[in-house]
């Protein structure tokens, strides 16, 4: 696919606001990357001194995304919608899915307007499938499924996974996550799957409330959820064979049975679930 789906978009001035910190660019310094302010890394490292495992966290996350995204794809899932992307960081999800189905389709979307001006690094898509980013806020679901890069990318009478990996702890109640999951999933066709990482208190609530503090100081909500909220955003589809496990207990990668984490230190529940 050719740049279109960005170009779009691009219209007006757009307002990085990178006096503040935000959520993408505080994930993109705990993973390595370089496209973070001095306002992120500030708000970063308050995080890390409330909470010394948030690297792992991180970090387990974006392994959590490859294995699942991986998994999927050898299930012979070809379509992929990820919500909440990011500050691109290869292997990006459609690198996994194309290096297994070079026909998997992508897209892309995020509510961070300096995502778009990497966007171009998202788009990198085998000639055989095709990949796309779209700006839009998931606490606007119905918008988000009506965008017309999203529409002519993926077809939504074949099944599609929903990735909403480390998304919904930014989604508080007061934005009625589970009511924007919902409207998702409804929209999605039967053998579609949802793939979830979330933050949980469940193994050490002390630091989650002390990370939680830290965000809403920095201008972020954040919701750490107990294993049965985060259960009820899978409610009507059937979970894998894996079920709902601390993330780094989710199909285990052997080439990582070098790293001995304990579950408190990466703080997220996680699994897959098919449409029926």
């Amino acid at each position: 696919m050719d740049e279109s789906g960005t170009a779009q978009e691009q219209h007006g001035v757009i307002d990085l606001e990178l006096d503040r910190p935000h959520s993408a660019r505080m994930y993109d310094y705990f993973l390595g990357g370089i496209t973070n302010f001095p306002a992120d890394r500030e708000a970063a490292a308050r995080t890390i001194a409330a909470f010394p495992s948030t690297l792992i966290a991180a970090r387990s996350n974006r392994a959590f995304m490859r294995r699942s995204t991986r998994h999927l794809a050898l299930l012979g899932i070809e379509q992929f919608l990820d919500i909440g992307t990011g500050i691109p960081t290869s292997p990006n999800l459609h690198e996994v899915a194309q290096g297994i189905t070079p026909r998997a389709r992508v897209v892309y979307t995020d509510n961070d307007p300096i995502v778009l001006t990497h966007a171009r690094a998202l788009l990198h898509s085998r000639p055989e499938g095709a990949t796309a980013y779209m700006q839009a806020d998931v606490t606007d679901p119905t918008a988000l499924l009506a965008h017309p890069v999203l529409r002519s990318t993926l077809d939504f009478d074949r099944p599609i996974a929903l990735s909403l990996n480390a998304l919904l702890h930014f989604v508080t109640d007061e934005h009625h996550a589970h009511a924007v999951v919902e409207v998702l999933k409804a929209a999605l066709p039967s053998g579609s799957m949802l793939v979830i990482s979330h933050a949980t208190p469940d193994f050490d609530p002390e630091a989650l409330a002390r990370i939680t503090a830290v965000y809403q100081a920095a201008g972020t909500a954040v919701q750490a959820r107990p294993r049965d909220e985060i259960a009820r955003f899978f409610a009507g589809w059937e979970l894998l064979d894996a079920g709902l496990q601390p993330i780094l207990r989710w199909h285990p990668d052997p080439d990582e049975a070098h790293l001995t984490f304990a579950d408190a230190e990466a703080a997220c529940y996680a699994g897959v679930a098919r449409k029926p």
